[in-house]
């Protein structure tokens, strides 16, 4: 987490929708804004949420009457990419009716937030060939909102990453005038080692020692803003490679197989080995206070969902200043 000194979202409330571990509260919070509903349907990542925040988080959006959701002035919601049924057709709020961003939306409609700020992955954009956006986009829109979009790189907002997503921010229309600018990339001052464990707090089953490991001729000797390949282990496929800490991770996944699986693999001290979910947590922005599921297989799939704080923190700064400048017009 970055730390921010000055509260730009004091005094603000917002809602936590298909929060999973909580990483927009986290990043709100650290602004000073204040949590007054959230919302997450699976029960692993409830229990790691109610441990980091006293709370269990309301069950089952598609069932949840959005008139009971408490006023808020900021709606935050990574939900699920989802096939709109009828996308492309430019029916606006109808065109999502059978997906979850159904669920946001009726929200929206009801409760008219000031700012609603979502997160998605990368290829939400280009989904169904753009359709899928420019219906999000019509239907904030035709509920009144500013939209804005962009997909940033964890990696240029000083997380060594490689994490792509699309951060989208609606102003609600009457909250001119409104100069929105997503915040702007900046050199990359850490790598992957400085965020990584002690040797002895790393279990023995993270390392893998096979004979069918191949290492490259790249001395690793080299930083880079990129993820560097070492090496690999049998064919090389997903979840088989070797990188160097000196880099940046490759994106880390809820899912996938390969001895690496969902973190890939690190040359750590002549050593090879996946990321403890420790430190998966920390290249996610999850300070070490944060507690993780004791399962280490449902930590590294919490985490391979969740959001990089850093990037949210950031945005939620240029968030507080266009609402600054609001109150002082």
């Amino acid at each position: 987490m970055v730390e921010i000194k000055e509260k730009l979202l004091e005094n603000m409330t917002f809602i936590d929708l298909f929060a999973g571990m909580g990483g927009f509260r986290l990043a709100l919070e650290s602004l000073g804004a204040k949590c007054v509903y959230s919302n997450e349907w699976d029960r692993p990542v409830q229990l790691v949420y109610y441990e980091n925040f006293g709370e269990f988080p309301d069950d089952d959006i598609t069932k949840v009457d959005e008139k009971k959701i408490p006023e808020h002035d900021i709606l935050c919601a990574g939900f699920p990419c989802q096939a709109f049924s009828i996308s492309g057709k430019q029916r606006g709020f109808d065109d999502s009716r059978g997906t979850l961003f159904f669920d946001v939306a009726r929200i929206v409609r009801e409760k008219k937030p000031k700012i609603v700020f979502m997160e998605n992955v990368k290829n939400f954009v280009s989904h169904d060939n753009g359709n899928t956006l420019a219906t999000v986009k019509n239907i904030m829109e035709e509920l009144g909102y500013e939209f804005y979009f962009r997909v940033l790189n964890a990696v240029d907002y000083g997380i060594p990453q490689k994490r792509e997503r699309v951060y989208i921010v609606c102003f609600r229309k009457d909250l001119y005038p409104v100069h929105f600018e997503y915040p702007k990339p900046f050199e990359l001052t850490r790598h992957i080692e400085d965020f990584l464990l002690e040797d002895e707090n790393i279990p023995e089953c993270l390392y893998v020692n096979r004979k069918d490991t191949y290492f490259n001729s790249l001395s690793d000797n080299v930083y880079s803003d990129k993820p560097i390949r070492l090496g690999i282990v049998n064919k090389g496929g997903q979840g088989e490679r070797i990188y160097s800490t000196k880099g940046i991770a490759i994106t880390f996944s809820a899912y996938g197989g390969g001895v690496f699986a969902k973190t890939g693999g690190y040359l750590v001290n002549g050593k090879t080995r996946k990321l403890h979910p420790r430190e998966c947590a920390r290249l996610m922005g999850y300070p070490d206070s944060y507690k993780l599921d004791f399962n280490k297989n449902n930590a590294y799939k919490q985490l391979g969902n969740s959001v990089v704080i850093d990037v949210l923190q950031l945005i939620g700064v240029q968030i507080g200043k266009v609402l600054s400048f609001q109150e002082r017009i």
